[in-house]
C-alpha cells in the first residue's frame, strides 16, 4: 500500500512551479501564490438555496508562479494540461480557448470591472489538486488568480469581495450558475478549522477541529458523468420554482415541521428536492453542533444520512459514489469509518469519509480492493487536514 501521509507534495510543488516558470520565461518568478481545494463535509446543494454549509479547505492546492512582463497581455502556461494561452489586455476580455482559461479570464474581467489596474504578467500553473474530482479546482483557480493580482498590484480585496468576484467569473465565463460556497472556502479557510457559512447572511464562523485521532479521507472515483452541468442547473431551477410555489423567498425559509404540507402543494419530484434541502439544512446545523461537542459518532451518522438524501431525494449521486459509501458503511466504526458521503455537485467526483487515524491503512486497502471488484478503474485517495485559505507564499515586490 502507498504511504499514507499529509500534504506530501507541498515543497516539491513549489520547486516545480519555480523550475517551469524559469524554463519557459527565462527569468525567476517574483511571486508565488497558492489556493487550496475544498471538500464540503455536509450541506450539499444548499448554497444556492441560502442554507448553511460546512466546508473545509484542503491541503491539495493550485500554485501560481508569476512575474510582470511589461506587456499588454497575460501569458499563461498550465503544467496540468500541458498547454498555454495569451490573453490580450488591449481588447475586451471574452471567453476563449483553452477552456480552463475562462476561469482566469473571468477573474481578469472582474478585476478590470472593479476599476483596478490590470498589469501584463506571465504565470505558470501547477497543481496536485485533481481536476474534475469535485474538490473545487475551478474555485481554486479563480481565487488563486485573484490572490495573484493582489500580490502583483499591491491592491488587496476585501475577502468577501474576492470570493464574490470569483463566483461571478464562474457564472459569466464558465457558464455554471454556482453558489459561492467553494470560493468562500478557498478564501476563508483556516488550518484545523471547518467553516460554517450561512449562505443567506454570508456570515462565516470558524469551528475548531479537535479530533486529532480522526482524519478526512477523500475518495476520488475518477468519474464525471455528462449530466453534471445540466442536472445542476435543472435542480437549481426546480428549487427556485418550488420556493415560489410555496410562497417563500428560498427553501431556507420552509420549516422541516411543514414538510407534509409541502408534499400536498408540489409534484413528486419537486417535493423530493425540497425534502432534501430542508432536511440537509437541519443536518448541517446538527453537524456543526456535533463537532463543537465532540459527538463524532453522531457526526458520522449525519454524513451517511446526507448521502442517502442526495441519492434518493436529490438524485445527484451515481453508482460509483454509492458503492464507496456502501463499502464504508460495511466497515462501520469497528472498521475505522464513522461516516461517509458524496461531496460536490454529484454525478461522479469524490466522497468524503471520516476515518480513525490508526485504522487508516486498513480502510484504504479494504476500500481500494473491494471497489475494484466492481469498478476496475479504481479510486484515488487523498488524506487531508483542514488547510488555510489562499495566500501569497513569496513576493519580491
Amino acid at each position: 500500500m502507498p504511504a499514507v501521509s499529509l500534504n506530501p507534495s507541498g515543497p516539491a510543488l513549489v520547486a516545480e512551479a519555480r523550475r517551469i516558470f524559469t524554463a519557459r520565461f527565462g527569468r525567476a518568478p517574483t511571486q508565488l501564490v497558492r489556493a487550496p481545494g475544498r471538500v464540503n463535509l455536509i450541506g450539499e446543494h444548499l448554497d444556492y438555496n441560502y442554507g448553511p454549509v460546512l466546508p473545509l479547505a484542503i491541503e491539495p492546492q493550485i500554485l501560481f508562479a508569476t512575474a510582470p512582463n511589461g506587456l499588454e497581455c497575460v501569458r499563461l502556461w498550465s503544467a496540468v494540461f500541458g498547454e498555454g494561452c495569451e490573453i490580450s489586455l488591449t481588447e475586451p476580455l471574452m471567453r476563449g480557448e483553452p477552456g480552463w482559461s475562462n476561469y482566469i479570464r473571468g477573474v481578469l474581467a472582474g478585476w478590470q470591472r472593479s476599476g483596478r489596474t490590470l498589469p501584463g504578467f506571465d504565470a505558470v500553473i501547477v497543481s496536485d489538486l485533481p481536476a474534475g474530482g469535485g474538490l473545487s479546482s475551478s474555485a481554486a483557480l479563480e481565487v488563486g488568480m485573484a490572490t495573484l493580482l493582489e500580490a502583483l498590484t499591491g491592491a488587496p480585496l476585501i475577502p468577501e469581495e474576492k470570493a464574490l468576484l470569483c463566483q461571478r467569473a464562474e457564472h459569466d465565463f464558465a457558464g455554471l450558475p454556482c453558489g459561492f460556497m467553494d470560493q468562500f472556502a478557498c478564501v476563508f479557510g483556516r488550518a484545523d478549522h471547518l467553516l460554517l457559512l450561512d449562505c443567506r447572511s454570508r456570515e462565516t464562523t470558524l469551528i475548531p477541529w479537535t479530533a486529532d485521532d480522526l482524519v478526512f479521507l477523500v475518495i476520488d472515483t475518477q468519474v464525471k458523468h455528462d449530466l453534471a452541468t445540466s442536472a445542476y442547473a435543472e435542480r437549481r431551477r426546480t428549487c427556485e420554482a418550488a420556493a415560489h410555489r410555496l410562497g417563500v423567498t428560498s427553501l431556507r425559509d420552509w420549516p422541516e415541521a411543514r414538510l407534509s404540507e409541502a408534499e400536498s402543494l408540489l409534484d413528486a419530484v419537486a417535493f423530493r428536492r425540497v425534502r432534501h434541502v430542508v432536511t440537509e439544512i437541519a443536518r448541517t446545523f446538527a453537524a456543526a453542533s456535533a463537532i463543537r461537542t465532540g459527538a463524532w459518532s453522531e457526526l458520522g451518522r449525519l454524513m451517511f444520512a446526507s448521502h442517502d438524501s442526495l441519492r434518493d431525494d436529490y438524485e445527484v449521486s451515481c453508482a460509483e459514489l454509492d458503492e464507496v459509501v456502501r463499502l464504508t458503511q460495511e466497515l462501520g466504526e469497528a472498521g475505522g469509518v464513522l461516516g461517509c458521503r458524496m461531496t460536490g455537485g454529484g454525478f461522479g467526483g469524490s466522497a468524503i469519509a471520516l476515518v480513525r487515524r490508526e485504522q487508516l491503512g486498513w480502510v484504504w486497502e479494504r476500500l481500494r480492493s473491494a471497489y475494484m471488484c466492481r469498478f476496475p478503474r479504481g479510486v484515488k485517495f487523498i488524506v487531508t487536514r483542514a488547510a488555510d485559505g489562499a495566500s501569497v507564499l513569496f513576493s519580491s515586490q
